[in-house]
């Protein structure tokens, strides 16, 4: 009797499991603790084709980072993705040449900074009042008092020549001197490519509201369309449906996306997209965090524990500071709080197309050394582009 109710319960539990299947969406969400309030989700995006074999991924259950040295867990073996015919992922563009394709997007920092500096050094004879005009438009472009002071004496040195130079002239010097203080020397290059046998990690960090979360999902884009593999970890885990943002943005290149709980700890959720990616051997991890106030020590020490608890894995290549370039020079006070607490490498500066305030670039690279390694025009799925000093000072300036 006992065998017949065995098999009675096996049966049951197979009914309820395949019609569980049948219902589930195309995308894969698989709770990987018994635990589901406390575990952390791998969704993988649909595959692009009937015909395409996806690969096995592996995950593992959320982990204590108080634990971690001592009882890693075990990996997991995830099954296959079932194939949906006629289903295509985007193909991003590539990041060579977007900032040139995208430098109409400069258009209000262009009419402020370019075409009123051109303005003026047109006259026929430059007085104290027009060099005092030079200096506030740089200034109200955010350039900086000190990159304004360097680019106004330089001008300055040339004021005889610009008496008789052409509009070409005019602006070719204007470019030049604009991309003298952009920083050209500046290591711009976005450590994205695996090495030692792991992958290149990621972190995104920024203030509420600068745009993080797209951002992650933008530069997955980017690193897809260069032909690379990529992990995404939501280990923003405080704003509703951040996830489930960043999880959207995955599937449409077909990464795949570590989730947690709502409120769950989010260091758990970054150390588990590492070791998703470890394991995987993917080229990029790219973790989102969560946004928090420069202004909140507390909220700034667990920003540091994030990456402490990620670095057991190895050395986090990049930490991204994203700032609004609409915030103006508070964006350079918020640079210097985030990289004392987390040693930011490069900044990310979004919604500069809608902006008078390009200099803000400027401002932020001199006053604290780091170096803006992209910028986002527009609010489009492609509009992330890798900064080029030159190329952006021809499109501040424009034509002439």
């Amino acid at each position: 009797m006992e065998f017949v109710l065995i098999a009675l319960a096996i049966l049951v539990v197979a009914l309820v499991t395949g019609i569980s299947l049948l219902v589930g969406r195309g995308r894969r969400t698989l709770r990987l603790d018994s635990d589901a309030a406390a575990g952390t989700t791998l969704t993988r995006p649909r595959p692009p084709a009937a015909d395409t074999e996806t690969p096995v991924r592996t995950g593992a259950t959320a982990v204590d980072p108080a634990s971690l040295e001592e009882a890693p867990a075990p990996p997991v073996e995830l099954p296959p993705a079932e194939p949906e015919p006629g289903l295509v992922f985007d193909t991003p563009l590539p990041s060579a040449g977007r900032l040139v394709r995208l430098r109409s997007r400069l258009a209000r920092s262009q009419s402020s900074l370019g075409r009123g500096l051109l303005t003026v050094l047109a006259r026929e004879k430059l007085t104290e009042d027009d060099w005092e005009e030079v200096e506030e438009t740089l200034l109200a472009a955010d350039v900086g008092v000190a990159a304004t002071t360097q680019i106004v004496q330089r001008l300055r040195t040339q004021s005889l020549v610009l008496a008789t130079a052409s509009g070409t002239q005019l602006r070719d010097l204007v470019v030049r001197e604009l991309t003298a203080v952009l920083g050209p020397d500046l290591d711009r290059r976005l450590r994205t490519d695996r090495h030692d046998g792991r992958p290149a990690v990621v972190l995104v960090v920024g203030v509420n509201g600068a745009g993080k979360t797209t951002t992650v999902g933008k530069i997955a884009r980017v690193l897809v369309g260069d032909g690379k593999s990529v992990v995404l970890g939501a280990a923003d885990t405080f704003r509703a449906a951040a996830a489930d943002q960043l999880e959207t943005w995955g599937e449409r290149v077909g990464v795949l996306t570590v989730r947690g709980r709502e409120g769950g700890d989010p260091a758990s959720v970054a150390f588990e997209a590492v070791r998703t990616g470890i394991e995987g051997e993917v080229d990029a991890v790219i973790v989102d965090t969560a946004g928090r106030l420069h202004t909140k020590s507390g909220l700034m020490d667990e920003l540091g524990k994030v990456k402490r608890v990620v670095e057991k894995h190895g050395p986090v290549d990049e930490v991204l500071l994203v700032l609004d370039a609409t915030t103006g020079q508070n964006g350079v006070v918020q640079a210097r709080v985030f990289t004392e607490a987390v040693d930011v490498t490069g900044v990310v500066l979004t919604k500069l197309d809608g902006t008078a305030k390009g200099g803000i670039v400027v401002a932020v690279q001199r006053e604290l050394g780091i170096p803006v390694k992209l910028i986002g025009l527009g609010e489009g799925p492609d509009d992330l582009a890798p900064f080029e000093p030159e190329a952006f000072a021809e499109a501040l300036v424009g034509n002439a």
